[in-house]
This record gives structure tokens, sequence and C-alpha cells, in this order.
């Protein structure tokens, strides 16, 4: 094998920057996102449809007060959780599929990967059909044109086109896209208080609710919209530039994620509380009174159904795609685009669908926190935060094959966690975590692991 400080890592231009969608494996070298874009890039990627959808099942559950702290504490352990996972990341420059290869082994890194890029692609398709349906009102209101079928598609290239841009399209799409993006959650939110604003004093604010169980259940409802990018953060922290602290790192995530989820969470809250009304489209359409505002709103609809699949949804998938087959970015990409095809979110948007489509939620989600307990393990307590990069780029060394001792840990993870569903995530840290230390101590075929 070829020494890692000779890989290449993709087509350099002369002033020694990459180039536009030449995303590679190889230790980021050159890093483009600088605090402020890092921070935009998160705020355009966490306004999602899920969490508003959270917010609106907390209808009759909690007040409005409980909510907004339930979204804070989920939104503190997120950004604590992805600045502590995304370190190794930040630090040498590896993606979630290469750090991956020190706790699971080379041929052990389907698991998490397979966890991973699942629900990015489901989910794909589902906010692609959101988009196609607020694309397909904006077309009837202006021009009498109803297809969302076509829409769908040409929704769908529009993406991909985006996404073989690789980062530095994301960073070009996330800046302008967030001021958009803060502009019109700040003008929806005030325009459901305003609009509703006696139902939401009555239903929420006069509400008794509950501080017990379903209180922590909806932390972690929050903290598990976004669980998935707890496992794949390296995927972006190591296009961070390298001068960024720690403490900077948490708090660029919780600057970015909690002003989306609390607008996103709390939009979804008020309106379903004061109408009984689930759809996003039919909810945000609700909220204003004039065919301008009416059309600016879809097409915020759309534009945040952008922003988070090209970053949350495409980037993990693909990187599985390029280490499990040995593809390049844009190829990986743009089959990742087509995949989405493949997950029928047609169907995943009926009401009689929802009962699976929370199934599979809760079933991928058990996985997520037992993954996330043998990376932390693995990282800080067995190799005290040092990686040897040759090591984890050598196919035929001691990482070869698949890392038992990881494998075991987080299936007794995975059990905990169904055990205990309402707080999964929590609940699989410790046991999985204390299986992996354990194991690797103990095991003798995970002996090999522990070089460094």
């Amino acid at each position: 094998m070829t020494s890692i400080e000779n890989m290449a890592e993709g087509p350099i231009t002369e002033a020694g920057h990459k180039k536009v969608g030449e995303e590679t494996l190889a230790p980021q070298r050159h890093r483009i996102m600088d605090p402020w874009s890092y921070l935009f890039a998160w705020l355009g990627g966490c306004v999602s449809i899920g969490t508003f959808t959270v917010g609106s099942g907390l209808v009759g559950t909690l007040n409005l007060l409980q909510v907004f702290l339930a979204i804070a504490i989920g939104c503190t352990v997120i950004g604590l959780a992805l600045a502590i996972n995304g370190a190794a990341g930040h630090k040498y420059g590896i993606p979630f599929m290469v750090q991956a290869r020190s706790s699971f082994g080379f041929a052990g890194t389907r698991l998490p990967a397979l966890v991973r890029s699942v629900p990015a692609i489901v989910w794909f398709g589902f906010q692609s059909w959101i988009g196609a349906g607020a694309l397909n009102l904006v077309s009837v209101t202006l021009f009498g044109f109803d297809s969302i079928v076509f829409w769908f598609i040409a929704f769908q290239f529009l993406q991909i086109g985006l996404s073989v841009l690789g980062f530095s399209g994301i960073k070009w799409l996330e800046n302008i896209g967030s001021v958009f993006i803060i502009g019109a959650l700040i003008y929806m939110f005030f325009s459901v208080i305003g609009k509703y604003g006696d139902q939401i004093s009555t239903n929420l604010l006069q509400a008794e609710g509950t501080w017990g169980a379903p209180f922590w259940g909806a932390t972690m409802l929050f903290l598990g919209v976004y669980s998935t990018m707890m496992l794949n953060v390296s995927d972006y922290s190591r296009e961070l530039k390298e001068s960024v602290s720690p403490l900077r790192q948490v708090v660029i995530y919780a600057n970015s994620i909690l002003p989306a989820t609390l607008f996103m969470g709390l939009i979804g809250l008020m309106v379903s509380s004061a109408t009984g009304e689930v759809d996003p489209i039919k909810v945000f359409s609700s909220a204003v009174d004039n065919k301008v505002l009416l059309i600016i709103t879809l097409l915020f609809i759309v534009f945040a159904q952008v922003t988070t699949n090209v970053l949350n949804n495409v980037i993990p998938p693909a990187y599985a795609l390029m280490d499990i087959f040995k593809l390049n970015f844009k190829t990986s990409a743009v089959l990742v685009g087509l995949l989405a095809f493949a997950t029928f979110p047609w169907e995943l948007v009926k009401d009689e669908s929802a009962a699976g489509l929370n199934l599979f939620i809760q079933t991928y989600s058990a996985f997520l926190g037992p993954i996330f307990a043998v990376l932390v393990v693995d990282y800080y307590l067995l190799r005290k935060r040092q990686l040897n990069l040759d090591l984890l780029y050598d196919e035929n060394g001691p990482y070869r094959g698949v890392n038992w001792a990881a494998i075991i840990a987080t299936a007794l993870g995975v059990v905990v966690a169904l055990i205990f569903n309402r707080i999964s995530w929590y609940a699989s840290l410790i046991p999985a975590g204390l299986a992996y230390y354990i194991l690797m101590k103990s095991m003798p075929s995970a002996r090999r692991f522990l070089a460094n």
C-alpha cells in the first residue's frame, strides 16, 4: 500500500485547492469552511420537516414552555455529541467511513454505513416529495399547471445537480440560503402567533402538560431528528478550518441547530394545536393571507428541502458508496439521488403509512446510540485521541475484516434501546460503550484492532 502522505486527494488546482465536486476519502488537506460558513451550513441543513412533525405530534401532551425546554435540552445534547464525535474528523481530516475502521474494521464499517445511509436515502425521497408538492402548488397558483410527478422528477434532478458540486457547492448553497431561511422562519413564527394567538394561548400556554416521561421522551424525539448526523459528523468537521477550537465548535452547533429546531418545532406545535392540521404544506400555507406571501412560503419549503437533502442525505451514503464500491464522489452522488426514487415517497406521505414510517424511524434509531458509543469509546478511551492514519488506510493491516467486539457491543446496545424505546438513544450509550471497552480488552480476536 502507498503511504498515507502520498495518497491522492483528487485533482488539485494550481492554487492547491480541490476542484469543485472532487471529494475523496483521503485526509482533507484543504479546509473550505470558516466558522460562519460552517454555522450557516448546519443552520440550512437543520430546517427539517422531521422537526416540524415532531412538534405537531406533541399537541395534547406538553405545553408551550415544556416543548421549548425539550427542544433546548435536546439541542444541547446534540451540540455536545457532534463536537465529541466530530473531533477525529476535525483533527485528522478523515470522513466517517475512515474513522469507523479502527473500531469496526474495514469490512465491519458496512454496518454503520448501512445504518446511516438507508435512512438518508429514504429521507431524501420523502423530503423531495414534500418539496415537489410545494412546487406543484406554486405552479397551480401561478400557471394552472398541476403535475406533482413532473415536479418531483425535476426537483430530484435539480438536487442531484447541486449534490455533485460537493462541499464547494454546499458552502455556496447554505451561505446564501441561510439568509432566506432565517427571514422566512421569523416571518412564519410571528405570522402563526398573529393568526392563531387565541387558540395557542388556550391550547398551549394554559395547558398543564407533564414533566414526567413524556417530557424526557420529547427531548429524545428532537435529538433523534439529528441523531444520524451524530454518526457521520466527521464528514463535515473535516472541512472546518483547523484553528476552530472544540468549545467554539459546540457554540457553532448550538447556535445553528437550536434556532432552526425551535422555529420549526414550535410552528408545527402551534399550528397543529390551533387547526388540527399536520400536513406541512397546508400548515404553512394557512398562516399567510395573500398570493405573494403564499408563493414565498412555498418556496421556503422547497429551499429547506434542498439545503437539508444536499448536506444531510447525500454526503453520508455517497461516502459509503465510495468506500464500499470504490466509486468517485460525483458518480456516488448521482446514484444516491436515483436510489431515492426507489423509496416510493408518494406512499410514505399517506396517512395510513405514518405508523410504518414511525416504526422505521424507531428501528434505525435504535442503532444510532450504540454505534455512537463505540466510536467515542474507541477514540477517547482506547486510543487517547491518537490515530494512525497509515493503518486507517491499509486494507491488509490490523484493521482488516470485521471487529466483532464492535458488532457485539452494538447488538447489545440495540437490545437495550428497543427495551427502553422512548429514551432509546440515552439508554443504549452506557451498555454499548462499556461492552465495547471490556470486549476490546478481553476478546482475543479484537486485540489486533488495538494497534495504533
